[in-house]
């Protein structure tokens, strides 16, 4: 079933074109025009095919259609609690140990199944991903529009347990990289991508500091990275020396998120309740 999307010219400019209105006032990226406008009726003004490059009027009514295009991946017949799910987007609570795309290993047990459970007809889209053992909010987008709009434009929130008694928050902004002969692991580098990630300490008990920690960028294993560079790794965290006697896998849950509808534009913050932490954060809560 092909996905439409509707946009009426609500902008008075003489010289506004189908690309100058879709990229500049409604958030369309370059890579699904130029996907669309190789398609048949793919870009329509008042039900007319029309090219990127040509004139439109206040009024006008501009319809973008992508074909079906599923990935066809295999359904799961296992639910996940749904945080809120909307025309544009869906929000689940990942419990851990559930890796979010399919993988060597994971064919049918990923966040990616349930949602081809859920929508057969939509390809899966998640607007980023969460580690296997990393729990919490994460978001699947239903269109490309809403995906290009909501990528890099989530504000993410956490909660970790830490190796150690953390008692003073702050921030660590030090650039990450791949870590020398690995293809999983990171680590601090010079030569890294810019990462800044804040913390604040909650409490600590039996050796361990719950802390709440949000990222101002999103690099991979950014806050294990972080925390490990700190000294205070995450508890389970084989990957970053963490101290593993009392867990099985990294403590750490996407808690909180912040974004803008792509749709309505209207700001959106989302809590994952407490009774959907993990039971290993029970002596935390």
């Amino acid at each position: 079933m092909p996905v439409t999307l509707q946009f009426d010219v609500d902008v008075r400019d003489a010289a506004l074109t189908v690309e100058i209105f879709l990229r500049k006032y409604k958030g369309v990226s370059r890579r699904m025009l130029t996907r669309l406008k190789h398609i048949s009726g793919g870009i329509c003004c008042n039900g007319i095919p029309v090219r990127t490059i040509d004139p439109v009027r206040f009024g006008d009514s501009i319809t973008l259609c992508e074909p079906d295009s599923s990935a066809a991946l295999m359904p799961s017949s296992r639910t996940v609690p749904v945080l809120l799910n909307t025309a544009a987007y869906i929000v689940y609570i990942k419990p851990i140990h559930m890796p979010v795309h399919p993988s060597q290993g994971h064919r049918d047990d990923t966040l990616g199944n349930i949602f081809a459970a859920n929508y057969p007809q939509l390809p899966f889209r998640p607007v980023y991903r969460l580690d296997r053992d990393t729990s919490g909010i994460c978001i699947a987008a239903k269109s490309a529009y809403a995906a290009g709009r909501m990528q890099g434009a989530v504000q993410k929130s956490y909660l970790a347990l830490v190796s150690g008694i953390l008692c003073k928050g702050g921030t660590v902004c030090a650039p990450i990289a791949r870590q020398k002969d690995s293809i999983i692991a990171r680590c601090v580098h010079n030569d890294g991508k810019p990462a800044v990630t804040h913390f604040t300490p909650l409490c600590s008990s039996g050796g361990y500091t719950l802390v709440s920690l949000w990222l101002e960028t999103g690099r991979t294993h950014q806050i294990r990275v972080h925390m490990a560079y700190l000294g205070y790794p995450l508890a389970g965290d084989r990957l970053y020396g963490g101290d593993c006697r009392m867990f099985s896998h990294h403590m750490l849950h996407c808690g909180c998120v912040q974004f803008f509808d792509p749709e309505t534009n209207d700001a959106v913050v989302l809590y994952a309740p407490w009774e959907e932490l993990p039971a290993e954060f029970a002596g935390c809560k």
